[in-house]
């Protein structure tokens, strides 16, 4: 991706997008008409909407999930895609967001198996590159992967995918919905602001839709971290964590280890200061590891613009949590095995420096190179807030992030929803598409001691559907399939306060002692 190569678009892909453009929505309720493995069979080998079907595996029913057809198929030169098509097919098509820098076809799990249980043929790609999670050098030197990466990728299998379901069922999807976290999230967005006809719904959990900010937001904490005294070991986080609950998790009205209102925690991490600054043990933290915190919560801005910025995590007090801090932050004080460092050292390398020998450490400043910055943007970045294409199209938003995500600021998220408002006109007319949960105590996606658990898909479909906007949900906590516990997930700013009788552990348990504050 070379900031004075002219993107093209290869013949293949532009066909696929203007097929899609032009398709028509329409098409009923419908049954395969064969069994899967007949399916699977009649699709071997053929070439459909530029898409060549090379592999098909007729998959019984086991254990919950339905009898389908597996197809995997490729759009030259290397976009991927798997489409599963269920014997019993609901009528409607359900695309599953990657996640990362993508490079392998999500699997068979979370969203995607709940859609093909429900009946939806389910679809997911590699992005149009095959590699690690956590690599962007493939886009050194191929625009169009990089292009299909960014945004095109979506709406190029979607084309391919639709016209599969068609020759398949008779029928073209009555409805088509996209649902994806993270990366996945930002591919939510970024279709809903550059294709928005595509979807009649979309869920964008955990967005990361300021690709540009965000990657530089990464790049100041790896910096932080490991300039002298600044690795934080596991002690030193857990001292952080528990002073953070010992402050504010008594103020949503319950003590259960989560702070359901961070924003309003009003803990200061300086009071956790070691005598004169200087790392004097586990009890407490050095000038330099609070300088980390400091670069952890407080706002990143680039090129001295809104455009390019991140906003600061909130202490959430769950920075303990295995899948928290010593995954994606500190990594027990190997700073450069933490996920965040790993996908900002790929990015700086590919976009930024244009050298994959480069030390991303010493890359500095990071907005250094202000028209490699926004070449990143125009390919990767979501940040449009007017949405007015997808509001007129008639479709839905569901927006969600857990309180406690330490990747992803669920500041950030706020952010972007709130300047939708604006952008709108207003909360009226932002109400009229768009919903906005925050679910306390989850980490990334899933995980963390909150309720991560939400039927999200099916709060879709009413309001689309059924015209039924959602409002408060239920989140649950799985626990060996069965509910542990359950929370309201209320609609931002709200978040639920424990209102039921006190020292009370099975009122606890229950969404119905919860009230949305």
């Amino acid at each position: 991706m070379s900031r004075t190569t002219v993107f093209g678009r290869s013949a293949s892909i532009s066909a696929a997008v203007i097929f899609l453009t032009a398709c028509g929505g329409g098409g009923n309720l419908a049954t395969a008409p064969a069994t899967g493995q007949q399916t699977c069979a009649s699709l071997q080998g053929k070439t459909i909407s530029g898409a060549i079907v090379f592999k098909t595996v007729a998959m019984a029913a086991n254990a919950g999930v339905p009898a389908y057809c597996k197809v995997t198929a490729l759009i030259e030169p290397k976009l991927t895609f798997e489409l599963r098509l269920p014997e019993a097919w609901n009528g409607k098509l359900h695309y599953g967001g990657g996640g990362g820098y993508n490079g392998s076809i999500p699997d068979l799990s979370g969203a995607n198996l709940n859609a093909l249980s429900r009946g939806y043929a389910n679809v997911s790609s590699d992005s149009g590159h095959q590699a690690d999670v956590l690599d962007a050098s493939w886009a050194l030197n191929d625009p169009q992967a990089a292009q299909l990466f960014g945004s095109l990728s979506v709406p190029t299998v979607m084309a391919s995918a639709a016209a599969v379901v068609k020759s398949v069922y008779g029928a073209a999807p009555s409805r088509s919905y996209f649902e994806g976290c993270s990366g996945g999230g930002r591919e939510a967005l970024i279709t809903a602001q550059r294709f928005p006809t595509l979807f009649d719904g979309i869920i964008a959990r955990a967005p990361a839709y300021n690709w540009t900010g965000l990657m530089g937001a990464w790049n100041r904490v790896a910096k932080t971290a490991a300039a002298p005294g600044g690795q934080l070991n596991a002690a030193k986080v857990a001292t952080l964590a528990r002073a953070v609950r010992n402050a504010c998790d008594a103020n949503d009205g319950i003590v259960d280890g989560v702070v359901s209102n961070p924003a309003a925690c009003a803990f200061n991490p300086a009071v956790l200061r070691c005598a004169g600054g200087a790392d004097t043990g586990n009890s407490c933290l050095s000038d330099a590891q609070l300088a980390v915190v400091s670069s952890r919560t407080s706002t990143s801005i680039f090129a001295g613009s809104a455009q390019y910025r991140n906003a600061g995590w909130n202490l959430s007090g769950n920075e303990d949590e295995p899948d928290s801090w010593v995954v994606w932050v500190t990594a027990n004080g190997n700073v450069k095995s933490g996920l965040q460092y790993l996908f900002q050292d790929t990015t700086v390398k590919t976009y930024l420096a244009r050298n994959l020998a480069a030390d991303s450490l010493l890359y500095i400043p990071y907005d250094r190179d202000k028209a490699a910055l926004d070449l990143l943007a125009a390919l990767n970045d979501a940040t449009n807030t007017n949405l007015a294409g997808f509001s007129g199209h008639g479709g839905k938003l569901i927006l969600w992030h857990g309180g406690s995500d330490p990747a992803l600021s669920v500041n950030a998220t706020s952010e972007y929803y709130n300047g939708v408002v604006t952008s709108m006109g207003g909360q009226a007319a932002a109400d009229a598409f768009v919903r906005y949960y925050v679910a306390p105590g989850v980490n990334h996606c899933s995980g963390g001691p909150g309720a991560d658990d939400t039927d999200l898909l099916g709060s879709l479909e009413a309001w689309v559907e059924k015209n039924t906007p959602p409002g408060t949900l239920t989140a649950n906590k799985l626990a060996a399939g069965a509910i542990a516990f359950s929370r309201p997930l209320c609609t931002y700013p709200k978040y639920p306060r424990y209102t039921g009788p006190a020292n009370d552990a099975a009122a606890a348990k229950l969404a119905s002692s919860y009230a949305c504050s």
